[in-house]
């Protein structure tokens, strides 16, 4: 017999936006159900950030060994035992799985319910017997590895995220296609790690990043011995005993040993019934206002499902937007300007806002503002001086965008993100006093360089003079 439930709020998808929607409603004491159909946390948990910062971890310590003699150490080469590597990154998200898990969240109130759900109309959702008639409904079913479709890739093995994490054996040839931040940051894994490393993008590498800042990224991986082609398509793969073989537009073949898709990803949809409950999606994500809610009036999409950023950050922000806007009516607004992103290779690429092609487009009158790792006291006694920030500005001040390329800088933009969300003007980080010596002094050479060329000017040295007179 069905089972139907009246609930306040129901929640489609158990990843990191659909519990924080959860979480946040169930603690303000909203009647709210929760539908996974895998497993609890979602990507992010299982086969996204966490497993790859846990992998990337293993790596830099790896290679910290091998750069430790010019810092005086004498240190052995690495010993690496990969199914080891493999174990740390299960116990890490072993570790943090009780914060999504469904006992946490029955202990919060709210029902979850492990299955498939589709929309019956505009207001039901449909799991197995039980039926769900939401005021409102959140949609957060997240997205999935989008498989290019190359002839052969059908009938050869390959890895995407959802199982590269599962291998307890090193690949000795790793051959990834698709050099954007996943593809780069699980290159660079691999190869710290011991695998020999070969990248193969058709367009160019991190391609909505600031050009500039990328190509340090890319210089690095290929000084570790990555191999990068840019402009490489791939044209057929195929396996050839224990191997991978790919071809490449124009013959050229590139053999290892296991192959990586990283192309992108797309939204998890197609069970969902959108179209008879009167929902409009595009193969990029639902459409959505600026609230977030879908054509649907009743239904919200946040994440991987909305069709923009797909970053874990963005479905936590999404949720928070989703909280204020259903259960206490207050207008809120999407803004993907002020939305920041890090690639976490070494040296990582940070960005928020605008980029200077970005800036140029919307404004008459910009300035580029830069300061290097180099000219870094700290960067200087940590051996980290690739890389730079880059600052862009109008031509009163006020911060448009910044991208920083160098150590940390996932860290460090967490500023300019606060910077950009309240409209702040240069000369807020030239008067600030920074700790020294740290990294973000790097941000406030950058921001004091915006007034130096006024410095110098003949009216500034004459009203120099004149004021001297009076000292």
């Amino acid at each position: 017999m069905a089972e139907t439930l009246t609930p306040d709020l129901c929640v489609i998808g158990a990843g990191s936006g659909g519990l924080s929607v959860a979480a946040a409603a169930a603690v303000l004491g909203v009647p709210v159900v929760l539908i996974e159909r895998a497993k609890m946390g979602g990507d992010c948990l299982n086969t996204g950030c966490v497993p790859s910062k846990a992998l990337l971890a293993a790596a830099k310590r790896a290679e910290a060994m091998r750069g430790s003699l010019p810092f005086g150490i004498k240190s052995p080469r690495p010993q690496i035992e990969f199914f080891e590597v493999n174990d740390h990154v299960h116990h890490v998200i072993g570790a943090i799985a009780p914060n999504d898990s469904k006992e946490r969240f029955n202990g919060l109130g709210v029902r979850v319910i492990e299955g498939e759900a589709r929309f019956k109309d505009a207001a039901t959702v449909a799991v197995g017997d039980i039926e769900i008639k939401a005021r409102r409904f959140v949609i957060a079913t997240g997205s999935s590895p989008m498989v290019p479709p190359i002839p052969g890739l059908d009938q050869t093995p390959y890895l995407t995220n959802e199982t590269v994490f599962e291998a307890r054996e090193r690949p000795k040839h790793l051959i990834v296609i698709g050099a954007g931040p996943v593809g780069l940051e699980l290159a660079q894994a691999f190869r710290r790690l011991g695998s020999e490393v070969t990248v193969l993008e058709a367009a160019e590498p991190l391609a909505n990043e600031d050009p500039e800042c990328a190509r340090i990224v890319v210089e690095a991986l290929a000084r570790e011995g990555i191999a990068v082609h840019v402009g490489a398509k791939a044209e057929r793969v195929r396996r050839v005993r224990a191997h991978v073989e790919v071809t490449l537009e124009g013959g050229e073949t590139i053999e290892g040993s296991d192959l990586l898709i990283a192309t992108g990803r797309r939204p998890n949809l197609d069970a969902l019934g959108l179209d008879v409950a009167g929902i409009a999606s595009t193969p990029a994500g639902i459409t959505v206002d600026k609230r977030l809610r879908t054509t649907n009036k009743k239904v919200y999409a946040v994440g991987d499902a909305a069709g923009g950023p797909q970053f874990t950050h963005v479905a936590n922000h999404h949720a928070g937007l989703v909280i204020r806007h259903a259960l206490f009516f207050q207008p809120v607004t999407v803004d993907n300007d002020k939305i920041p992103r890090v690639t976490f290779t070494d040296p990582e690429l940070a960005h928020v806002g605008l980029t200077e092609a970005q800036a140029r487009a919307r404004h008459r009158r910009i300035r580029v503002l830069r300061w290097p790792y180099h000219d870094n006291d700290r960067a200087q006694a940590e051996r980290t001086t690739v890389g730079h920030i880059k600052v862009i500005t109008d031509r009163k001040g006020t911060i448009l965008g910044a991208t920083i390329v160098g150590a940390g800088a996932g860290e460090l933009i967490t500023t300019w993100t606060l910077a950009i969300d309240r409209g702040l003007n240069i000369r807020v980080f030239a008067g600030i006093v920074v700790p020294y010596p740290t990294y973000a002094e790097i941000g406030r050479r950058a921001a004091i360089s915006f007034f130096t060329p006024g410095l110098g000017s003949p009216w500034m040295r004459r009203l120099i003079g004149v004021l001297r007179r009076f000292g």
